[in-house]
C-alpha cells in the first residue's frame, strides 16, 4: 500500500518562527560511514513568533545520540521524534534564552541523493540548499532564522573547510567563524585530498582578500579563467552595484558528484568541477561563457541572497531572479551586449515560455509547494530577471541604482519578502507599483497584439494584452508591460527613435505623427511605415503584430534595433519552416539573399551572424506549429529542419565557404569576446557547408584543432556527414578526461537519426564509463535524447518514453532531484497526436504507480499527469 500523498504547503500559512538563533557552534567528526555531529545553538525567544511556542527541529535520517537543554539531558519523555525532526514542547523549555546542545550520528557515504553532508571520490561536501541541513542535525532548517556560525572539523584529510574566516587549525582539526548571521541552506564544509590556486583581491576600501579555488591534485591546471572571472566580477559588483566583499577569504570547490551548478555558501562556494575546469584542449568556448556567467552569479549573491536572503522559499525569486539581473548586466558589459540579450531570450523562450504554456506554469513566486527542489525552475530564475529588468527599464538606471543602495541599507542581514523589495522602489522613486507586483503573483506568458492603420499622415496603433489561464488560474488581471518601440521607413530610414511605451490596461490606443517625423528626418512621406516592436525584447510576452514578409525583410536588412533585427529573420525561418511543415511549400530565395547581406555585413559582431544563421530548435517549430492548431509531428519536423538546413547551405555556399577562411581567429586560443565569436561563425559555417561538401573539409579541421571548441564542432559535422568512426577515435583520445567525456556520450545521442537515437542512447547507458549515479554524466545521456533529440525521444513507438520512465525510476531511489528534473521531458505531452498522448500517459501513470516514489518525483509526475 502506497503512503498517502504529502501534503502542500502553501505562502498563505506561513508564521514567523517560535524562536530566533543567536549563535551556531558546530563539531564535525569526520567518518565515511559514521559521521558524528555536536551542535551548540543559542535560542532565544522571537517576540514576533506566532507558532505554538514549543521548540521545532527538522531532521531527515540523522540518529540522535543524546541531547540536553542548559546541560541537563533530555529523554525520551521530554521530546517528540518523528521521520521530520524533533519537537520540544513549550512546557518543557526553559524562560529566556537557552543552549539546546545535541550529538547525531549520520552517514556521508550513503547519501547518494547529495544533499546534506555526503561524499564524492572520498572528497566530504555539503549541499544544504534548501532544505539540506536538517540531514545533517537537528536545527530550525528555514531561511528566517539567520545567526552567526562557528565550526570545527576533525579528520586526517589535509584540507579542512567551512563558511567565514579561519580562526585556528592544529594537527587533523580546522575551526572557522562566520561573523554574519546567515540562515542553515548557506551552511557548507568540504573537506579532502585537495589543491589550491591561489590569488588575491583588493577591494575598494584597500583591504585585502585570499582567493583559493581548491581542486583534485592535477586539476590546478584548469582554474585560471575561473579565478580571472571571480576577479572581474568582485571589481564589477564595486564598480556598478558600490558592494565591497566583507571577509578576509574567498574559497571555491570543485566537485564531481553536484545537483546544481553552483552553490553561494557564504565564503565557500562549491560547483560543479564542469563550470570551474577549463583549458582550451578541453573547454568550449561555451564551457568558458558558462564558467564566466556562473562564477559571477555565485559572487554576486554574496549581497542580493546571502546578507540579504529570502524569509521563506516562497521568495525565492528575490535571490536568485534579482541575481540572475546581475549576472545577465555583468556578462553584458564583458562581452557582446547584443548576443547576449539574443541568448537570454532564446533560453527564456525555450525553457521558461515552454514552462509557462504547460501543467508546470506557476508564479514567479509560487503560493504553494509539496518539495521546494522542484520550484527551481526557469519561471523563477529566467522570469524572475526579467520582472527585475523591466522594473529597471520602468524607473530608469538613476531610479534603479538609488533604490538598491536603499535596499542594501535596510535590509542588510535580514530575511525579506517581494513586498519590502517593492516597497523600496516605491519609496526610492514615488512610483505605484502594487499592479507591476502582478508579475510575481500571475503565472502564464501574456500576449500582446499590435494592430496599426494609416489615414494620411497620422498612424493610429492599438496595443492590446491578454494572459491565458493557467492551472489554478482561470482569470487573469492585466500585467504593467513597458513596450519599447520604433517606426521605420521602407528604405530603413528610422522615422521614430526608441520610444517606450507602458501597456498597463487591456488596451491602449497611440498615435503617431508620421508627417512631422518624415520633415524631421529629411526624407519624403514614406509609403508605408514598419513598426519595431518589443525592441530589446523589453517585457517577457509573446507579441502578435502583422508584419508582412516585406515588412520583417526590411526590419532584417535595417532595424537599429539589433535584437529586433535577429527577431525579423528568426520569425521568417520560423514562418519558413511552418510552410514547409503543412503546405511542403520551397524555401523562399529572398531569405537567403537577406541572410548573404546580414552575413557579409562586417561591422557586424560575428557572434551576431552566427546567431543569425541558426534555425529554429525542433521543440521551437513542434510549439509555432501548436500554436497555429497544427498537431505537431517531430518526425516530420525533424525532415523539414533539415532540408531547410541543406537549401540553405546550397544557397549560401559561396559565402559559407568565404566566412569559414575569413572567421579563423589565428593560432593561439584565447576565450576572449572577440575569438569566441568568430569561431561562432566559423562553426557554423562549417556544420552548413558539410551538408553540401562532404566531410573533408571537417575532416581537415578535426585532425588540425588545437583547442576542444574547433574539435567539438568537426566532430558533430563529422557525425552528421556519418562519419562512423570519428567516435572512437575522439574517445581513445579523450576517455581519461570525465568533462571532455561528458560531451561524447551527449554529441553522439543528439546527432544520431531519430529512428536510431534510443538504440544509440541504450548503447551508450552500457559504456563502462557511463556512471548515472554522477549527475553530469547521466544527464549527459538522458538529456542528450530528451532535448538533444527530440525526434528521437518522440518515436513514435514509444521506445524514448519507456526508456526515460526505467532510468527515472533508477534514479529516482538514489537521486530524487536529478529524476525530478529531467522528468520536465514530458511537460508538452498535450501537444502531440492522440497516440504519443496515451503512450506518455502510460508512462507517467506507470511512475506514478511505483513504490517508494520520492516526493520529488511524485510531486512533477502528479503536475504533468494531471493538466
Amino acid at each position: 500500500m502506497k503512503d498517502a500523498a504529502p501534503q502542500p504547503i502553501h505562502l498563505a500559512d506561513y508564521r514567523p518562527p517560535s524562536y530566533l538563533v543567536e549563535e551556531v557552534r558546530l563539531t564535525f567528526r569526520l567518518q565515511p560511514k559514521g559521521t558524528r555531529v555536536l551542535s551548540r545553538v543559542r535560542f532565544r525567544a522571537n517576540p514576533e513568533g506566532l507558532e505554538d511556542g514549543n521548540l521545532h527541529l527538522d531532521g531527515e535520517g540523522v540518529r540522535l545520540i543524546s541531547c540536553s537543554i542548559d546541560g541537563e539531558p533530555l529523554t525520551a519523555f521530554d521530546y517528540l521524534l518523528t521521520a521530520e525532526g524533533l519537537t520540544v514542547p513549550a512546557a518543557r523549555l526553559p524562560e529566556g534564552a537557552f543552549t539546546w546542545e545535541a550529538e547525531v550520528e549520520i552517514d556521508p557515504e550513503e547519501n547518494t541523493a547529495l544533499e546534506g553532508l555526503y561524499t564524492s571520490n572520498g572528497m566530504f561536501c555539503t549541499q544544504c540548499e534548501a532544505e539540506g541541513f536538517r540531514k545533517i542535525t537537528f536545527y530550525p532548517d528555514r531561511p528566517d532564522v539567520m545567526a552567526p556560525f562557528t565550526v570545527r572539523i576533525e579528520s586526517d584529510l589535509p584540507v579542512l573547510l567551512s563558511n567565514g574566516n579561519p580562526v585556528a587549525s592544529g594537527e587533523g582539526w580546522a575551526e572557522w567563524h562566520d561573523p554574519w548571521p546567515k540562515p542553515s541552506y548557506l551552511f557548507a564544509l568540504v573537506a579532502g585530498e585537495l589543491v589550491a590556486y591561489s590569488d588575491r583581491f583588493t577591494t575598494m576600501s584597500g583591504r585585502e582578500v585570499a582567493l583559493n579555488i581548491w581542486v583534485r591534485p592535477g586539476d590546478e591546471g584548469k582554474c585560471a579563467y575561473a579565478m580571472d572571472a571571480l576577479k572581474r566580477s568582485m571589481r564589477w559588483d564595486e564598480e556598478v552595484y558600490g558592494r565591497e566583499y566583507d571577509l578576509d577569504v574567498f574559497n571555491i570547490v570543485a566537485v564531481d558528484d553536484f545537483n546544481m551548478g553552483a552553490m553561494e555558501n557564504k565564503g565557500l562556494n562549491i560547483f560543479n568541477s564542469k563550470f570551474v575546469l577549463a583549458t582550451p584542449e578541453t573547454a568550449t568556448d561555451r564551457d568558458y561563457d558558462f564558467i564566466e556567467g556562473i562564477v559571477a552569479h555565485e559572487y554576486f549573491h554574496n549581497w542580493t541572497g546571502n546578507r540579504i536572503t529570502c524569509r521563506d522559499w516562497f521568495q525565492l525569486c528575490l535571490k536568485e531572479g534579482l541575481t540572475v539581473f546581475r549576472d545577465q548586466q555583468f556578462s553584458a558589459d564583458m562581452r557582446s551586449a547584443p548576443v547576449k540579450r539574443i541568448e537570454e531570450v532564446l533560453q527564456l523562450r525555450a525553457r521558461q515560455f515552454r514552462e509557462d504554456a504547460g501543467p508546470l506554469a506557476h508564479n514567479v513566486r509560487p503560493d504553494s509547494y509539496v518539495e521546494i527542489n522542484n520550484f527551481y525552475t526557469a519561471t523563477v530564475y529566467e522570469k524572475g530577471a526579467e520582472v527585475i529588468g523591466m522594473l529597471h527599464r520602468l524607473v530608469g538606471a538613476d531610479g534603479y541604482r538609488a533604490a538598491l543602495d536603499a535596499y542594501f541599507s535596510r535590509h542588510d542581514g535580514q530575511a525579506c519578502t517581494i513586498e519590502d523589495w517593492l516597497a523600496v522602489f516605491e519609496d526610492v522613486t514615488g512610483r505605484d507599483l502594487s499592479q507591476f507586483k502582478r508579475w510575481y503573483t500571475q503565472a502564464g506568458t501574456p500576449r500582446v497584439s499590435a494592430r496599426w492603420a494609416r489615414t494620411g499622415g497620422t498612424l493610429k496603433m492599438t496595443l492590446a494584452q491578454e494572459l491565458p489561464a493557467t492551472p489554478g488560474q482561470p482569470l487573469k488581471e492585466p500585467a504593467v508591460i513597458p513596450v519599447a518601440l520604433g517606426l521605420l521607413a521602407p528604405d530603413g530610414t528610422e522615422l521614430l527613435p526608441e520610444t517606450l511605451v507602458v501597456l498597463d490596461g487591456r488596451e491602449a490606443e497611440l498615435e503617431f505623427d508620421i508627417a512631422g517625423m518624415a520633415e524631421r528626418a529629411g526624407v519624403a512621406m514614406p509609403e508605408r511605415v514598419i513598426p519595431s516592436l518589443l525592441r530589446g525584447f523589453s517585457a517577457p510576452v509573446i507579441l502578435d503584430a502583422p508584419l508582412s514578409r516585406a515588412d520583417r525583410l526590411v526590419l532584417l536588412a535595417h532595424d537599429p534595433d539589433p535584437f529586433n533585427r535577429w527577431e525579423a529573420g528568426r520569425s521568417l525561418m520560423r514562418e519558413t519552416l511552418l510552410a514547409m511543415l503543412t503546405d511542403g511549400a520551397a524555401p523562399d530565395a529572398a531569405l537567403f539573399e537577406a541572410l548573404a547581406t546580414l552575413l557579409t555585413t562586417d561591422t557586424l559582431d560575428p557572434a551576431y551572424r552566427a546567431l543569425a544563421l541558426a534555425l529554429p530548435s525542433e521543440d521551437d517549430i513542434a510549439q509555432a506549429a501548436h500554436d497555429a492548431g497544427v498537431v505537431p509531428d517531430p518526425t516530420a519536423i525533424h525532415g523539414v529542419r533539415r532540408a531547410l538546413q541543406t537549401a540553405m547551405a546550397e544557397a549560401l555556399q559561396p559565402v559559407l565557404a568565404a566566412l569559414h577562411d575569413a572567421m579563423d581567429p589565428g593560432p593561439v586560443y584565447s576565450p576572449d569576446a572577440e575569438q569566441a565569436a568568430k569561431r561562432s561563425l566559423r562553426n557554423a559555417a562549417l556544420m552548413l557547408l558539410a551538408r553540401v561538401e562532404g566531410p573533408e573539409r571537417a575532416q581537415a579541421r578535426y585532425d588540425a584543432a588545437t583547442n576542444m571548441t574547433d574539435e567539438m564542432a568537426a566532430f558533430a559535422a563529422l557525425l552528421e556527414a556519418g562519419d562512423t568512426q570519428v567516435a572512437a577515435r575522439f574517445h581513445d583520445r579523450w576517455k581519461g578526461d570525465r568533462l571532455v567525456m561528458d560531451k561524447w556520450f551527449m554529441v553522439q545521442i543528439a546527432h544520431a537519426e531519430p529512428e536510431q537515437a534510443v538504440a544509440v542512447a541504450q548503447r551508450l547507458t552500457d559504456h563502462p564509463l557511463f556512471d548515472w549515479k554522477n549527475p553530469n554524466r547521466f544527464r549527459s545521456v538522458i538529456g542528450g535524447l530528451t532535448a538533444g533529440n527530440p525526434a528521437g525521444f518522440h518515436d513514435p513507438t514509444g521506445a524514448g518514453y519507456r526508456f526515460l520512465a526505467d532510468w527515472l525510476l533508477k534514479v529516482d531511489a538514489k537521486n530524487p532531484q536529478t529524476a525530478a528534473r529531467m522528468s520536465t521531458a514530458y511537460e508538452t505531452w498535450r501537444r502531440y497526436d492522440a497516440d504519443r498522448q496515451q503512450l506518455i500517459a502510460g508512462e507517467l501513470d506507470r511512475i506514478a504507480a511505483a513504490e517508494g516514489l520520492s516526493r520529488d518525483l511524485g510531486e512533477m509526475v502528479s503536475r504533468i499527469r494531471g493538466s
